[in-house]
């Protein structure tokens, strides 16, 4: 009889730990799909202000949602690199065209202080030698990664859909 109360005891006691472990898994699974959840809103800030650099053709604003060690890779032109290749890219770029553009973010992920997005992107460009405005439309890949806390674009490339 003594035995048998001991198998019980012990039998509710790892009982109970399984369950205080699965609880304590279910709640960590929680607090990190809120803590992606809270990053991805953050990113999606910084592409809303990537959105803005571009309608507006402010090259010091775009420069500035990168990090130190960017790289800004557009279609059939010279990559941008480091703070400095990316603001002459983006002066370059807003001198040639006038963007107006919406983006749709079709997938974030996020993995610890890095990060990537897929967007697409339709509006229209204005050739600013000519004045002929054209649909525009591109598909894009955002790297980012903290820097100093901050998400920033580490990489971005695009290339035409159409």
């Amino acid at each position: 009889m003594k035995q048998l109360a001991i198998y019980l005891f012990a039998t509710i006691i790892m009982a109970s730990c399984n369950e205080i472990k699965q609880q304590s898994t279910e709640i960590n699974k929680e607090k990190t799909d809120i803590m992606i959840k809270e990053e991805k809103q953050k990113i999606e800030k910084l592409l809303s202000e990537y959105k803005k650099s571009l309608n507006t053709s402010d090259a010091k604003l775009a420069q500035s949602l990168y990090t130190k060690d960017g790289i800004f890779m557009p279609t059939m032109a010279p990559s941008g690199i480091g703070s400095e290749g990316i603001l002459k890219s983006y002066e370059f770029v807003f001198s040639q065209i006038q963007l107006n553009i919406e983006f749709f973010i079709e997938e974030i992920e996020v993995e610890g202080n890095m990060a990537f997005a897929v967007t697409s992107s339709k509006g229209t460009v204005k050739i600013l030698a000519t004045g002929a405005e054209a649909p525009e439309e591109n598909r894009e890949l955002f790297v980012f990664e903290k820097e100093n806390g901050e998400w920033k674009i580490a990489r971005y490339m695009f290339n035409k859909t159409k």
